[in-house]
């Protein structure tokens, strides 16, 4: 049988196609890994009961698209219309029966993907990158002490550990690319209003996007192209372009490229992190591109303001309020129902933290009309937008920003937690821009990533240039597993 490790949609299609692989053997290949590898690493918080019958049937039938036969993990926060819950790791949302697919979900579907099973990821209670009360800890499969990063944490080390082909995360600000960068993967955090929102449970939904988590660029291009265009139940979309961003892929795509360096804030806070960037942009000059010094968001120290968490708790409430209330199941309908529910569960749900976010939500107006909130919102895109990225790529003339990702996987802590965050998604999670984290290197035995960012819907851009660095520097390497 043809040996699925760390092959490409692109090998896999072609073993598809030719015989040398049936969708149904590849499922149970994955199926197999999950058994034996899951209880360690808590990637997986769900199985899809259905995922044989499913394969059995893409066996059966034509050809549907891009992804037939493909067995692909779903964040724990996109509904499904199916025998899977969909809980954001919660054990209260257990009874949680979305009506409808999330949009993304019933694209990959069209696209004759296998929906393989539901991820782990953060809970909305926080506390340690990819905790939650039903999956446990999730854990780096690199080193099962250090973290995998959040909170798209199960669908980057299901990726990583070749427990699926591909995966879908979700980032608010960081949620797609630190676990790419701390899993050794590639991960696609689109413009805000590329990816339907739709059947989501929201985050901030101001800067909320859907991606792709995969092993290559070209395997990231591959999921954005089924799951990217408008969608009339997210009014965010409307005038999403429709791509195929694998026509995008250039293995010289560096080579006059001006690429800019904003030092200021987004290095600095991991020597080995800095030193991998810095060998990265030795890389992309050798490549041929222009690397331009000095490149700072001069806004960047500014971000963090009041204005911020003006935004964050008013979306939260009102989106996950509207979440909670019209989602059909035995659930809390409110998230003072959901606080509630928590206190009941304690032994559970509040094991390690406590729930101090969720009960401020639970007392905050979500009346998003409210004009202290909409300055807010215009304070916080002007910052790290038209006067941030936007600025600062007009000044020096610059197709993309790129920098380090976030720190090397740092040790799980259950009992203080997460370190304070630093990283690159902050300036293109505000702005509502595409990033792109691609490998870049190792520090004693950990991987670390180099994130590209640019314009709104400069994905084609970002693409090219992620490619032609992945062509000139490969860093990819499997976990020993």
């Amino acid at each position: 049988m043809f040996d699925p490790t760390e092959a490409s949609l692109a090998q896999l299609r072609e073993a598809l196609a030719d015989g040398r692989l049936t969708a149904l053997e590849l499922t149970r290949w994955y199926l197999d890994r999950i058994e034996r590898h899951n209880d360690e690493l808590r990637a997986v918080i769900e199985v899809n009961p259905d995922a044989e019958a499913e394969a059995a049937r893409l066996d059966e039938g034509p050809v549907r698209g891009p992804l037939h036969g493909i067995p692909v993990l779903l964040k724990d926060n996109l509904d499904t219309a199916d025998r899977m819950h969909t809980t954001s790791g919660s054990t209260v949302m257990l009874g949680s029966r979305p009506a409808r697919d999330a949009t993304v979900v019933a694209r990959l579907r069209a696209a004759g993907a296998v929906l393989l099973g539901k991820a782990n990821k953060t809970s909305w209670i926080l506390g340690t990158a990819g905790w939650s009360a039903r999956g446990g800890q999730t854990r780096n499969p690199y080193d099962t002490d250090r973290s995998p990063h959040g909170s798209s944490s199960g669908s980057a080390v299901g990726v990583s550990a070749n427990l699926c082909a591909v995966a879908l995360g979700t980032e608010t600000i960081g949620s797609i690319l630190g676990p790419a960068a701390a899993n050794c993967l590639v991960g696609v955090k689109p413009t805000t209003g590329l990816t339907s929102r739709a059947g989501m449970i929201p985050g901030i939904p101001s800067f909320d996007s859907i991606g792709p988590l995969a092993r290559t660029v070209a395997d990231a291009a591959d999921v954005l192209s089924v799951i990217a265009g408008p969608d009339p139940l997210d009014g965010a979309t409307e005038g999403a372009p429709i791509l195929d961003y694998r026509t995008f892929l250039d293995g010289e795509g560096l080579r006059g490229m001006r690429i800019g360096v904003p030092r200021k804030v987004f290095y600095g806070y991991s020597a080995a992190a800095d030193e991998i960037a810095d060998a990265a942009l030795e890389t992309m000059r050798r490549a041929g591109a222009v690397i331009v010094e000095g490149a700072d968001i001069t806004t960047a120290d500014r971000f963090a303001g009041p204005e911020l968490g003006a935004v964050a708790m008013h979306e939260t409430a009102s989106a996950l309020g509207r979440y909670l209330a019209r989602t059909p199941g035995e659930h809390p309908r409110t998230i003072a129902a959901l606080v509630e529910a928590n206190r009941e569960n304690a032994a559970v749900e509040l094991e390690f933290f406590d729930q101090d976010i969720l009960e401020m939500l639970a007392g905050v107006d979500p009346d998003t009309d409210d004009p202290v909130y909409r300055e807010a919102l215009a304070t916080v895109r002007r910052l790290a937008g038209a006067e941030g990225i936007d600025a600062v790529m007009d000044e020096h003339r610059l197709d993309a920003l790129v920098m380090p990702t976030c720190p090397p996987p740092w040790p799980i802590d259950m009992v203080e937690g997460d370190p304070d965050p630093h990283g690159a998604a902050l300036a293109p999670g505000l702005a509502g821009y595409p990033a792109i984290s691609v490998p870049a290197g190792w520090t004693e035995g950990l991987p670390v990533g180099i994130t590209f960012t640019g314009r709104a819907f400069s994905e084609p851009v970002l693409f090219r240039l992620a490619h032609g660095f992945e062509r000139a520097w490969p860093s990819r390497r499997p976990p020993a597993r």
